[in-house]
């Protein structure tokens, strides 16, 4: 075998062909797998903007055997290892070439295909530089030819879409020179490592080995035997007294992540978590004959483990005010502000300022990341933001500010995705924003007990015992009496319905309650009683009111925003551009970008998305025409707006329905698009990647079908049995009974409507779970949960979804589109009463072929889940 570093226009240059055998899996790369590529890509296009000379990145190594050589010269190879990385590299090539094209630049699109994709003097399957398995060959080929099934379903599509989108949002930010510098990244400074395999070697032998090897040294690892190796006298004391506490402290993934914050709070905003080791070697290595310098960085080390417990576990932290902002932040989640609060932390430690001062500078991030979940900003580049904070905070102590203002400062300059929403944009989006859509379910909760605990009551909640959650005042499926009610609000083009969809997941709408069943859907008068009852503020100040509607919600909702503006202060005046674009629009065009080739949607889906009403939607892509995907937005009976037209330049292309039909979107006589097509606003979230929008999933309490009212199933079957006709209440109780039989549980939702899902627990106890449907008893619907399928083995491979989509399309009354393979596509429950025997067989299908994926998985092999 034969081994040599080169770039990915190298390794493709020339008359080649890279051929996926059939003993590889099929293309299973999805959006986090991308985005980590991406943001590696965008790295380097950044150093190179800006006039650095930008370091190879490494990407892998790809292992190639030489096949036979092809008429014409042409010299093919076996791809052994390595398929996932040159699979996605030629996808972004692709969608390069087709960017390119859409903004005109012809001759650049023919560069990247003829050089790049293409073997032009070659025909069939020859023609392509790559050559997938069979099963992702149709897809992978749909997008190298543009043909109109392009950005389809599955895997292949959904890596085209994603850079697509991209490319395409990277442009409109930066220009065109960013594209370029794109293009020269991906060519020339992502590194492969190419081992070639000499003829007569066993490639399938070369390809189990590598795919069985065993568990490598962590990052860490590989540091901490660095260090002791340059402590040959003073290392056996020194791994005793401080790396051995520490490690003992942190655990693994806290001593991989503190080593990280050290890189980071130190003013490497570009360190990543993957090249800890590399990183710290580089900065160490000056020292490395230098015991007693060595030393003095693993004690800083030392103290550094016990700052970072403090955030970690807040309860740690000895300062009451500081105390309650750290806490606030861990409920809140995630890492995020971790390196500006160590950062704070070492200051307070060191004497350089009270933690009261540290605590106001903290509280500028919380206020930071609450306002952008207030007016919908995306998450995404959220943690650049604070990697880069330590560094900017600096600076601006240099001006004599305060360490507060300071950091008030950093967070105001408005750079790239940084954007600190000014008090006007925040009282908007809380009057129109769905914010029970956005964020995280104990992000919204967060917000709503800061809210409740601004009210000072004289006997405040204890949040540990009382069982809380948020509860809609305006229910989201309400009786008639509801609309009776918004009827009287609602204006001349606005229905009843319209209005409940626009109100009904704003903040002014929300509330806590530990009564979420008893509440329910009841007419307001009810609740009046019940919330009246609650020891919470805010819910004895909605039961003062006389009624619930427009009027009463969007009061409420500015109440809210004039605390909100106390709770969490906004950035500094001037600083920030009020002329920039509403954050929506961006998710918009982003939404369009990512919708599957064979979908549509509706003005009001992106509205629900976005949080705006349908006029709006409506007015701006009509306004807007050359918005990519734009002739895919439908009216709400699937039918082509009048007013749809195409950009200059396009008015001769086929009319809207025949693009969506060569797409593989069905419309029937009177022009209307097939509605298991459409995408409805939680597709569109799943599809950009938005935490907004969350699916439902099984609690994993007890199981158990039938029971009383009072549990779960006993719920689900009243509710059931008050809904649905008699035939289906039948078919869905015989398919579950006949679920348990087989080994499966029962798990249930926790919303009003309580939801059921059939469970396959694997692994190790509940080390995995697999539910093949969600079953809602008062809306009539399953859904088949494809999105949460393509997750988990075995059901990650693409093919085995197809066929399970195959096998419940070949049921009557089951129309699943194939667009929607990654979605959570549905059909009636009804389909149960007449077809219960069908139904059972696709699931006894499911539970045998998930056994069979578990007697063949080696021992041992419990990989997280993705």
């Amino acid at each position: 075998m034969h081994a040599q570093e080169t770039t990915f226009s190298k390794l493709v240059h020339g008359e080649t062909q890279f051929q996926v055998p059939l003993y590889q899996r099929t293309y299973t790369w999805q959006r986090d797998e991308l985005r980590q590529l991406w943001d590696d890509v965008l790295e380097l296009v950044e150093d190179k903007l800006e006039g650095r000379a930008p370091a190879a990145h490494f990407l892998g190594s790809v292992v190639l055997a030489p096949e036979r050589v092809a008429a014409g010269g042409m010299q093919r190879w076996l791809v052994v290892d390595g398929q996932q990385r040159l699979t996605t590299l030629m996808l972004a090539f692709t969608a390069l070439r087709d960017h390119h094209k859409a903004q005109g630049r012809d001759k650049k699109a023919a560069r990247i295909h003829d050089l790049v994709l293409v073997n032009g003097y070659q025909d069939g399957n020859d023609h392509y530089r790559l050559l997938p398995t069979q099963a992702d060959r149709e897809a992978f080929v749909a997008c190298v030819e543009t043909l109109p099934t392009a950005g389809g379903p599955g895997n292949i599509g959904g890596a085209y879409r994603f850079f697509l989108a991209a490319l395409t949002e990277g442009e409109e930010q930066a220009g065109e020179e960013w594209a370029g510098a794109v293009e020269s990244v991906l060519r020339d400074f992502l590194s492969i490592v190419s081992i070639t395999a000499a003829e007569g070697d066993n490639v399938y032998r070369i390809f189990e080995s590598i795919n069985n090897t065993g568990v490598g040294l962590s990052q860490s690892d590989l540091l901490r035997n660095y260090l002791f190796m340059c402590l040959p006298k003073r290392g056996e004391a020194v791994y005793r007294n401080l790396w051995l506490p520490m490690q003992e402290l942190l655990g693994p993934a806290r001593l991989e992540l503190l080593v990280w914050l050290d890189l980071v709070v130190g003013g490497d905003n570009r360190a990543k978590q993957s090249e800890i080791y590399r990183d710290q070697k580089k900065r160490l290595e000056p020292l490395s004959t230098d015991e007693a310098a060595l030393e003095a960085e693993i004690a800083r080390l030392h103290v550094r483990a016990g700052r970072l417990m403090r955030i970690v576990e807040p309860e740690r932290e000895s300062d009451p005010g500081l105390r309650e902002v750290l806490e606030r932040l861990s409920r809140w989640g995630g890492q995020t502000h971790y390196p500006l609060a160590l950062l704070l932390l070492d200051r307070v430690d060191e004497g350089h300022c009270g933690p009261a001062e540290a605590a106001s500078a903290l509280s500028y991030a919380e206020s930071y990341m609450v306002r952008r979940l207030f007016a919908g900003n995306s998450t995404t580049g959220n943690n650049r933001t604070f990697m880069e904070l330590p560094k900017e905070v600096e600076k601006e102590l240099e001006n004599e500010r305060s360490l507060a203002d300071a950091v008030r400062h950093a967070l105001s300059a408005k750079t790239g995705t940084r954007v600190w929403p000014s008090d006007a944009v925040m009282r908007e989006a809380v009057r129109s924003r769905p914010f029970y859509k956005s964020g995280r379910s104990n992000q919204r909760f967060e917000i709503l007990r800061r809210f409740e605990e601004s009210y000072n009551a004289s006997e405040p909640v204890d949040y540990t015992k009382a069982k809380l959650t948020v509860e809609h005042v305006l229910p989201q499926q309400p009786a008639q009496q509801w609309f009776d009610l918004l009827a009287e609000e609602t204006g001349e083009s606005e229905s009843p319905e319209e209005l409940h969809t626009q109100l009904v997941h704003t903040l002014g709408n929300l509330t806590l309650s530990g009564d979420n069943a008893r509440l329910s859907n009841h007419p307001f008068r009810r609740k009046q009683q019940i919330l009246d009852s609650s020891a919470l503020r805010m819910n004895q100040r909605i039961a003062a009111q006389d009624r619930w509607g427009r009027a009463e919600i969007l009061t409420r909702a500015d109440e809210l925003t004039d605390r909100a503006t106390e709770l969490w202060p906004g950035p500094i005046d001037g600083v920030v551009h009020a002329d920039a674009e509403w954050a929506g629009w961006g998710e918009l065009r982003q939404a369009l970008l990512t919708m599957p080739a064979g979908t549509w949607t509706t003005y009001g889906d992106l509205a629900a998305l976005i949080g705006t009403h349908a006029i709006a939607v409506g007015n701006h892509v009509g306004t807007r025409p050359t918005l990519h995907g734009a002739y895919r937005v439908l009216m709400a009976d699937g039918k082509i707006s009048p007013g749809f037209r195409w950009p200059e330049g396009r008015e001769g292309e086929a009319d809207p329905r025949t693009v969506l039909e060569s797409e593989g979107v069905p419309f029937d006589e009177v022009g209307r698009a097939r509605r298991s097509h459409r995408l409805t606003a939680a597709d569109l979230a799943t599809l950009v990647g938005k935490d907004d929008f969350e699916h439902e999933t099984p609690s994993q309490g007890p199981g158990g079908f039938g029971g009383d009212g009072e549990t779960a199933a006993g719920r689900f079957e009243t509710l059931l049995r008050d809904n649905q006709t008699l035939d289906t209440v039948e078919g869905v109780l015989s398919a579950l009974r006949f679920w348990e039989e087989q080994g499966g549980s029962l798990d249930y939702g926790k919303k009003n409507e309580t939801s059921c899902f059939p469970t396959l627990s694997v692994g190790d106890g509940r080390a995995r779970s697999l539910w093949p449907l969600a079953l809602y008893p008062v809306t009539g619907t399953v859904e088949v949960v494809f999105q949460h399928l393509k997750r988990r083995p075995p059901f990650d491979d693409e093919l085995l979804r197809r066929e399970l989509m195959a096998r419940l399309n070949r049921i009557g009354g089951i129309d699943l589109a194939e667009a929607k393979l990654d979605l959570r596509p549905s059909f009636p429950l009804e389909v149960f009463a007449e077809h219960g025997d069908e139904l059972r067989d696709v699931l006894e299908w499911f539970i045998h072929t998930v056994a069979f994926a578990e007697a063949r998985r080696p021992i041992g092999d419990d990989q997280a889940e993705r």
